[in-house]
């Protein structure tokens, strides 16, 4: 029987074809694997680029490209139309990297067409004069591209060669090209990509050797059953595959202290996060050690159950993980020792709103929403208990200074409010986690590790909440948060809270979710801005790209609400046609209102509109802030007009506040980045009227007309 690997990228191609071709391939690879001659099914091209490359038939117009590893060992890569078949198997090359030892394929023929384009000597500077020979080729860059290189004199050159190298060779150079020394480079590749490995030696020949040191990338399949299991739900798996730095992540085996992985939307923070659970979870003895899963909200914690179980089949290790938002934990924990209710926001808004009218006297300038910040993010965040400790406090990032006076009135507005829930019996999810805090402190600890997704967003009072639920020591916590997708108020410094980071942070900066187009989008949104982290540190995009290339971001604007929740159920309509699963499609929304709109608008045009509380599946619809760790094949975001996004609630007015202004409006631009760019593959955007100043003007987004 042939050994049979699959690529990952195969996986994205798998789900995108029409369920006929999907059979088809599922029957032309269970011949291959069980057939005694496997390289008997497979053809050889005429003026291939490399020998290894095979084509295989799928049907009369489809085939799939194989790479001949070794003995009686392929890899699967790609499954393309006939013609595209063949041509990707005539231009590339699959080489072992010399630096690293793992697989890689380059445009071979696209390498060569561009350097017919460039002069033998080039005007003035070679970009890589600083490199030598050995240096590049001690950082995995090929000799026989080496002279190409020298030809090679501006970024755009630059990026025309780099679109046709493998990733890890255009992340070499580029770095290069951005004045990085090859000491420099070398050392981000080996902090991100070997993690302390010893690659040991190198055989350039050795092709299934390479491919093993790809797990990341490459799977090896044991047989025809184990293929099936995978290729039935394709995108699921794809959500949990492993890349490059995440494995290394994932799976090292002790961390002294708590550890931070940062990166940006796309990065994989929360699947290595996944596999770290279960790795945990995995060593664990039997004698009822826990590992806990959380996250800040509800929908994205029921998100993480689901993919644990496609990351694993083992009962035991399943059983050892308890996956709950943070604010449900704390509820759980409190509710032992009483009865609890939790106070909604269709109550505390109205007691916001009174204070501020009724109790902030000559200051009632600083509105509802202003007073309950203050509570959250200072009186609570650093435990007051009376007026003279919040008299004297220090407000940092929290906008305009307080004189004492003005101090005095706010903590008696706050406190009318406190005292009305404390007689409504009524408690915020925030005080439930300090209550937690508190119960959780008086024994042992419950967990022997804690994994936690979107860090960022959590408040001072759960990382007390969570501080407590593990003993410190090694592998306790491991922290998973990217600044620049922070949707709530919460900034927050570890270390002030006993939590110490420093020399077990690793950034992610390959984002392997999104399309280039669709990232190049996105990040727009953010408007340049830098921002803090939670190890104190400014947090950079340096460095953040994606790797895979798409379909520009598709905007279309409307005269009328009614017109634009038309063309969005034609969208999904053609979506669905074109075989996407409904789970596999996403609509976004700022607002609630329009959620209920839109899912309402979709059944009655007999789309399924998935429903967690009835257990039904089907297209996703939420709103912005409920999209928080989650993605889809293709995505649409609604709504996106002037006065709906930035939502007027949510955003202090300028005259009262200039800083608050500025950082709320960071927060809604941060809100519009992380809906965007839930999408995988196809991104639809769409507004009625005057489209929302949030929303970037770039080349490269298809424009539609009103309608």
């Amino acid at each position: 029987m042939a050994e049979l690997a699959i690529d990952a990228e195969f996986l994205r191609r798998y789900a995108e074809l029409e369920r006929p071709v999907q059979h088809a391939v599922m029957a032309a690879i269970r011949k291959f694997a069980e057939h005694t001659h496997a390289g008997a099914h497979l053809e050889k091209l005429t003026g291939a680029r490399d020998p290894n490359v095979r084509t295989i038939r799928i049907t009369r117009f489809w085939r799939g490209v194989v790479v001949a590893l070794g003995g009686a060992r392929y890899m699967l890569k790609d499954v393309l139309p006939h013609d595209d078949a063949n041509a990707y198997a005539l231009s590339r090359t699959f080489t072992v990297n010399q630096a690293l030892g793992v697989l890689e394929v380059r445009d071979q023929a696209g390498i060569e067409n561009f350097a017919r384009t460039l002069p033998d000597e080039p005007p003035g500077e070679a970009l890589f004069d600083q490199a030598s020979n050995a240096e590049l080729k001690r950082l995995g860059i090929d000799p026989d591209l080496i002279p190409l290189l020298r030809r090679i004199n501006n970024e755009q050159q630059l990026d025309a060669l780099c679109a046709r190298l493998p990733e890890i060779q255009s992340r070499v150079l580029t770095g290069l090209a951005s004045g990085m020394s090859a000491t420099e480079v070398w050392a981000e590749l080996a902090d991100q990509i070997l993690a302390g490995r010893d690659v040991g030696e190198v055989d350039p020949n050795d092709l299934t050797a390479a491919a093993r040191r790809t797990p990341d990338r490459i799977a090896f399949v044991s047989g025809p059953v184990e293929l099936v299991a995978i290729l039935s739900h394709p995108f699921d798996l794809w959500r949990v595959f492993l890349h490059p730095i995440q494995h290394d992540v994932a799976y090292r085996e002790t961390y002294a202290g708590p550890a931070l992985v940062t990166g940006s939307a796309g990065t994989g923070k929360t699947v290595t996060g996944l596999h770290r659970a279960v790795f945990l979870a995995g060593r664990l003895p039997d004698d009822g050690s826990k590992v806990l899963l959380t996250t800040f909200t509800r929908a994205l914690a029921d998100a993480l159950d689901r993919q644990l179980y496609r990351l694993t089949d083992d009962p035991a290790v399943r059983a050892r993980i308890t996956v709950i938002s943070v604010d449900r934990l704390a509820y759980d924990i409190v509710a032992r020792t009483r009865k609890v209710t939790v106070a909604a926001d269709d109550i505390l808004d109205p007691l916001w709103a009174d204070a501020a009218v009724s109790r902030a006297g000559r200051f009632s300038r600083f509105s509802g929403a202003f007073l309950r910040r203050e509570w959250e993010q200072v009186i609570l965040a650093r435990q007051l208990t009376n007026a003279e400790e919040y008299r004297t406090t220090a407000r940092a990032g929290r906008g305009e200074a307080l004189r004492g006076a003005q101090r005095d009135q706010v903590w008696n507005a706050i406190q009318h409010v406190v005292d009305q829930l404390a007689r409504r019996r009524l408690r915020t999810h925030t005080q439930l986690a300090d209550e937690a805090a508190e119960i959780v402190s008086r024994g042992p600890a419950p967990y022997r590790h804690v994994v936690v997704d979107e860090a960022q967003d959590l408040h001072p009072a759960q990382w007390r909440l969570l501080r407590g639920l593990v003993a410190p020591g090694p592998n306790d916590l491991f922290l998973l948060a990217d600044p620049y997708q922070r949707i709530y108020d919460n900034r927050v410094s570890l270390a002030q809270l006993g939590i110490h980071i420093r020399g077990r942070a690793r950034r992610l900066t390959v984002n392997y979710r999104t399309t280039h187009e669709i990232l190049g989008y996105s990040v727009q949104v953010l408007g340049g801005q830098t921002t803090v982290g939670l190890d104190d540190e400014y947090d950079t995009l340096r460095g953040y790209h994606a790797v895979t290339h798409g379909g520009a971001p598709a905007l279309t604007g409307h005269a009328a609400r009614d017109d634009e929740i038309d063309a969005l159920i034609e969208r999904v309509g053609t979506w669905i046609e074109q075989d996407v699963e409904p789970h596999a499609i996403g609509v976004a929304a700022r607002t609630t209102a329009l959620v209920t709109t839109i899912s309402t608008a979709l059944r009655e045009a007999y789309i399924d509109v998935a429903d967690d509380r009835r257990g039904t599946d089907g297209v996703r619809v939420a709103t912005m802030h409920r999209m928080k760790g989650l993605e889809f094949r293709c995505l649409a975001v609604v709504g996106l007009d002037a006065g709906v996004l930035p939502a007027p609630n949510a955003v202090t007015p300028a005259a009262d506040d200039a800083h608050a202004h500025e950082q709320d409006l960071q927060r809604e631009r941060c809100l519009l980045f992380v809906a965007m760019t839930r999408a995988r593959d196809v991104l639809y955007l769409s507004h009625t009227g005057n489209p929302s100043t949030l929303l970037p003007t770039m080349a490269g987004v298809t424009e539609g007309a009103k309608r």
